[in-house]
């Protein structure tokens, strides 16, 4: 089964790095968990949101965070959304439980009829 994360949105911030102290680097991405096997295919409600500078290409973590980074950072994660949970059965999926019912049928069918000849 495969796990990943999808990016969701992406906001520029106008703080600066404290990396770098560039004013035009730093990129808020927030992605939700997606997963998919060979039946079906899921959105989960698990977020994660990432700092990142592209201009010194560095992921900010939260401990060298400035008071209004975390601020921004905050109000941004309150105004995100996450897409909803979604489940969806793949073809594969959706023919295993055709051929299965079709199977179960059968078998009923054919345990009546041996008790009635």
């Amino acid at each position: 089964m495969a796990e990943k994360f999808i990016t969701i949105k992406e906001v520029a911030l106008k703080n600066n790095c404290p990396e770098c102290y560039s004013n035009d680097g730093l990129h808020l991405t927030f992605k939700q968990k997606f997963k998919e096997s060979n039946f079906y295919k899921s959105i989960t409600q698990e977020t994660k949101h990432i700092l990142n500078c592209k201009t010194c290409n560095t992921t900010i973590y939260p401990v060298s965070w400035t008071e209004d980074i975390e601020r921004v950072v905050n109000y941004h994660q309150r105004a995100f959304v996450p897409k909803k949970d979604t489940f969806k059965l793949k073809k594969k999926a959706w023919l295993l439980i055709g051929i299965t019912v079709a199977l179960l049928i059968a078998g009923v069918t054919l345990f009546f009829l041996k008790d009635s000849l």
